[in-house]
């Protein structure tokens, strides 16, 4: 009797191990920083998405928003969506339900004296050869637009 609840309490127990739900995914981040100026970085960053040839969807100044509501001293927070309806329109020849992917993302915002930049990268391990060259060109773009933010 007594085996049957140590063997029954080890596997709940190795059951709560899984921490990830089924049919979920690792999310890779690229992240830097650096101690320039926040409002140069988050120029940067929106020059470099330029160059690359995409185009910004969206802007949420989060930082700002949150002082103009009265948190005085509230440190910067911005996310940066973007898009490049060349690159969106191969992808989706790829697969259809890659769509979840879009549009690119980068995070900017402050911390202990630096600016943090950061995006998430696309995963490069599937069964598809095809998708994974697409996606790891793709992070390179990324990694170059990140990158050129804070030299």
């Amino acid at each position: 009797m007594l085996l049957r609840i140590v063997i029954f309490a080890s596997l709940f127990s190795l059951a709560g191990c899984n921490t990830l739900p089924a049919n979920s995914e690792i999310i890779q981040y690229y992240e830097v920083s650096t101690t320039k100026p926040y409002d140069d970085v988050l120029s940067e960053v929106q020059g470099a998405i330029a160059e690359h040839n995409f185009r910004i969807t969206a802007h949420s100044r989060v930082g700002k928003v949150i002082r103009e509501r009265g948190a005085v001293g509230f440190p910067e927070y911005d996310t940066i969506q973007f898009c490049n309806l060349t690159h969106a329109k191969t992808m989706l020849e790829i697969s259809p339900h890659l769509v979840h992917y879009m549009p690119c993302n980068i995070v900017l915002y402050q911390f202990q004296g630096k600016t943090i930049v950061k995006t998430h990268l696309l995963p490069t391990d599937s069964e598809n050869a095809e998708l994974n060259a697409f996606f790891a060109t793709m992070n390179q773009m990324l990694k170059e637009i990140v990158d050129f933010a804070v030299e």
